[in-house]
């Protein structure tokens, strides 16, 4: 049997926990066993808990008995823990008025009983009516009498609130929910904005107020932040099976704003809740809710659409909305029974009747925007216009096309050719003229179909050979050998590339060599060999430079900048994009010079150069080149904090990821997307994105980016409030990163950082050292010790002194054992300072004032020689402070009198040291 202490300890724990079924089991544990401690005072307790635990978990029906068993206890036996209890179980009498008439089977005649007890008692001790009349308005209005309910409105709106009024979020969350229903958008809005703004820390806010907004919004055309707040507040409700009626406000919203898709996914998300809603009326409305998405999707001509049920057989959405109709229609009827009127049914009737909002309204954070403007302060020159194709020999007309494709006119290029093909072949034609004929049309379609370019080439080749011509087929072999690389076959090309690389060293002039060593450059870049592949470019460059051709040593500066970017060498890569950039945009063609933006822009640290180059390329509209300029531009928005563009750019690439077909590349462009969001706080978007991008890289089955994307969706659950999915997901890495212990320590520290804010000290110590442990093992020393201080602060509010000594002795060991390299160390001298100023500030605060002075000594001496002078002062403070207080009060005063004339020391700190310094008995200085 457990003792009373040990089920203190679990109730304790219990209300560490989120609403929902754990903590609903930890508390209903401890019921089992309070009645047998004979402690009265638990026993209530522990009811009270209980009745709580079951209205926000979702299980309302549970908090009948435990709420009627302590009202009955409270009447019984009055004792004091019922006086210091008394608040909340006047309080719960609101939840219960609300969750009694949640039940068709409960008599209204017993919700009025209750009313009409909770104003008795709210009377008896002095409280306000304000609640009561609120709450008589609200059965009025689920009943139906509807003058009723206005007459009570007035009296609840006109009474002063007090302690035990609804929230201030609940409050007005009831009263836009009545500006809604008489049409009256802007005071909802007005009012909703206004409680938004206040510090909301009710279980069921923000949500509650985000919900009722979203009408109220679209109302007043504020479509922007109806969908937030529909984003928003769905985000909270969808892990909570209380909050099943405000799912079905969700789909509701979602069927009336044409987002159909998305409110099928939050219908199938939560269609298994129907099966054990908290209550028949949450049932009710969403059958409703779901009924009529479900109709709608059948008008569209999706009404095959599977829906998917545990334990059931897949059902269709045809069938499904009729089923739920059904549901929602004799729930309806139930309540109408017990209360004598039409009022449920003809609420039901409306949703199932629902027409559109009429608005436009995608609520998708990933769908395309319209594409952000941009601009451009030189405009790249245009393609040459295509000349008159010239009556010359078939002969001649190639010579032009090659001409034509040196230069880059790729359209002059084609249009050549198609006037070759138009005629019939000459009889007189030079030997290599076919030969040649099929290296062009390779060249023509290489970008669009380069298996077919292949196919073309293979054919020059052999015809070359045939021709004797040996050093054009061996040229074009290697291009094949490279072309082969590019599409995943790298390591097959490499002979054929060396092999032109030694024709043309023994027979070519320096333009084959130039095109021969940047081929070998471009396959040592393929295969990773990266200082082969630089060798080989400075030769391209050196035979290049004797050819003195500025297009082809533009087209070499590209492949330099890549090279010498994928060997880090990144200023060098830089200046050679630059250049060929600079060439292209003056010379043209216009997709050369986009393209080389490109590369400027991934390459540069400037985020106003990369932006100011890729602001260039997209107004080009050059085919191929806009995903990775989005997404390299939306990175340099958000280094110029220009995060809003940024989203606009990265929505971009997700639908162009989405259009070519680009699944990884979609899952990539998402994680950005979650980052760039939440940058721009927009947190509700930025968990929407990351958590989409999660699925994707769990089912592509690459750990590490998932792993990324878990600790990105960490930091955001904890920033919107949701702390314990936090801390789920901080303990899924440390366990997924057990062969990691730098990333163990790293994401241990993030999680005791948040339980130490949610004053859960004694875990967040725990945690703490667990995370030093792991960075110990990784080597990292001042990490470690940074883990080892702030486990002392844990320990520290947790009261918890032998663990703080412990941790005292260990630091002492650590810091004596380091190596002197390592201790001469800036951040280590600093961190061993701040130690001692915090392990010294824990044992002032107990009296053990020769124990501080031993810790802190040395410590101002080495902050000053690492010039931290600000910190020497403030930590020569307590050391005078402890040594006053130890007796010393000559050292004391000394020591305080060179902090006050300290310019290095801050007003608080200076005005700390006079005050000691006066306490020390004399004043002057």
């Amino acid at each position: 049997m457990k003792t009373a202490d040990e089920l203190w300890g679990l109730l304790r724990e219990a209300n560490q926990l989120p609403f929902g079924a754990a903590q609903i089991a930890l508390v209903e544990q401890v019921l089992r066993h309070v009645d047998a401690t004979g402690d009265p005072a638990l026993a209530f307790h522990t009811r009270l808990t209980a009745t709580n635990a079951y209205v926000y978990g979702g299980e309302p029906v549970k908090a009948f008995p435990t709420f009627s068993w302590c009202v009955a206890d409270f009447d019984r036996n009055p004792s004091p823990y019922h006086q210091r209890q008394m608040h909340s179980l006047l309080w719960l009498f609101k939840t219960m008025v609300s969750s009694l008439t949640d039940f068709h089977e409960v008599p209204l005649a017993r919700t009025n009983a209750v009313l009409d007890d909770m104003e008795r008692r709210y009377r008896e001790s002095g409280h306000s009516l304000q609640a009561v009349y609120k709450h008589r308005y609200l059965v009025a209005r689920h009943v139906g009498h509807l003058e009723e309910a206005d007459a009570w409105f007035e009296k609840w709106q006109a009474t002063p609130r007090d302690s035990l009024s609804d929230c201030a979020g609940c409050d007005p969350t009831s009263l836009v929910r009545h500006l809604n229903s008489q049409g009256r958008y802007a005071e909802a809005v007005e009012r909703g904005v206004a409680t938004l703004a206040k510090d909301l820390d009710c279980a069921e806010q923000p949500q509650g107020i985000l919900s009722e907004l979203m009408e109220a919004y679209v109302k007043m055309g504020r479509l922007d932040e109806a969908a937030d707040a529909h984003r928003r507040a769905y985000l909270i409700e969808r892990n909570n099976l209380a909050d099943l009626w405000g799912i079905a406000d969700h789909i509701r919203f979602c069927t009336r704003t044409g987002n159909e898709h998305r409110g099928l996914e939050i219908l199938q998300r939560h269609i298994d809740w129907l099966e054990r809603a908290p209550s028949p009326a949450a049932a009710m409305q969403f059958a409703a809710a779901g009924a009529a998405l479900l109709r709608r999707i059948t008008e569209l001509g999706h009404g095959d659409s599977p829906i998917r049920r545990s334990g059931r057989d897949d059902v269709t959405a045809a069938v499904l909305a009729e089923e739920l109709a059904t549901v929602a229609t004799d729930l309806a009827a139930r309540f109408d029974a017990r209360n004598g009127t039409d009022r449920q049914s003809s609420l039901v009737n409306e949703v199932l009747n629902d027409k559109s909002y009429g608005v436009d309204l995608n609520l998708s954070a990933t769908a395309r925007r319209v594409s952000p403007a941009v601009r451009t302060t030189a405009q790249p020159v245009a393609e040459a216009k295509v000349e008159p194709i010239p009556e010359v020999s078939a002969a001649e007309l190639l010579d032009l096309a090659e001409k034509h494709w040196e230069e880059d006119r790729l359209e002059a290029f084609g249009a050549v050719l198609d006037a070759i093909d138009a005629r019939s072949p000459e009889s007189d034609r030079p030997s290599t003229y076919d030969a040649r004929l099929w290296r062009a049309r390779g060249q023509r379609v290489r970008e669009s179909d380069p298996a077919t370019a292949v196919k073309h080439w293979e054919l020059a080749a052999e015809l070359y050979d045939q021709a004797g011509e040996a050093g054009p087929a061996v040229k074009l072999r290697s291009q094949i050998a490279l072309e082969r690389a590019f599409i995943g076959e790298p390591e097959n090309g490499l002979a054929a590339v060396e092999a032109e690389v030694a024709h043309q060293d023994e027979h070519g002039e320096p333009r084959d060599r130039a095109a021969a060593y940047l081929r070998l450059s471009r396959i040592y870049l393929l295969l990773e060999r990266l200082d082969e592949a630089n060798d080989a470019i400075d030769r391209a460059d050196q035979y290049a430079g004797e050819v003195a051709d500025p297009r082809r040593l533009a087209h070499h500066s590209m492949v330099r900048a890549q090279i010498r970017g994928a060997a880090h060498r990144h200023d060098e890569a830089l200046e050679a994009a630059r250049a060929g950039w600079m060439f292209f945009r003056t010379h043209g063609p216009a997709r050369m010079s986009a393209f080389a933006a490109v590369v400027v822009g991934q390459i540069t640290h400037d985020p106003a150069e990369a932006v100011a180059a890729l602001d260039e390329t997209l107004a080009t509209g050059v085919p191929g080149a806009e995903l990775t300029a989005r997404i390299a531009r939306g990175r340099a928005l958000l280094q110029l904090d220009r995060a809003a563009a940024a989203v606009d750019d990265l929505v971009e690439a997700v639908a162009l990821c989405a259009e070519q077909g680009l699944d990884e590349g979609g899952v990539f462009a998402r994680q950005e997307l979650a980052r760039a969001y939440q940058v721009a706080d927009r947190m509700a978007e930025a968990v929407e994105v990351a958590e989409e991008a999660l699925i994707g890289f769990e089912r592509l089955g690459l750990d590490e980016p998932a792993n990324d994307t878990r600790f990105l969706l960490a930091g955001l659950y904890r920033d919107l409030g949701d702390t314990s999915r936090a801390l789920a997901i901080y303990r899924d890495l440390i366990e997924r990163l057990a062969d990691n212990p730098a990333g163990r320590g790293q994401i241990g520290e993030q999680a005791g950082g948040l339980l130490y804010d949610l004053d859960r000290d004694s875990e967040a110590a725990l945690t703490f050292r667990a995370a030093g442990e792991a960075l110990r093992e990784s080597g990292d020393f001042i990490g470690e010790m940074r883990l080892l201080r702030r486990r002392l602060m844990a320990h520290n509010y947790a009261d918890e002194m032998p663990e703080a000594e412990e941790v005292i002795r260990l630091a002492a060991e650590r810091y004596a054992d380091i190596p002197a390299e390592l201790a001469e160390e800036r951040a280590v001298r600093w961190g061993q300072s701040i130690f001692a100023f915090e392990a010294g500030g824990l044992l002032m605060r107990r009296s053990r004032f020769a124990d501080a002075v031993r810790l802190l000594r040395g410590a101002p001496e080495r902050l000053r020689e690492i010039e931290a002078e600000e910190d020497a002062e403030r930590v020569s403070v307590m050391l005078a402070d402890a040594l006053l207080r130890s007796g010393s009060v000559g050292e004391a005063r000394e020591l305080l009198g060179a902090v006050m004339v300290s310019p290095a020391a801050d007003p608080e700190v200076r005005a700390q040291a006079a005050e000691l310094y006066e306490e020390a008995g004399d004043t002057e200085i």
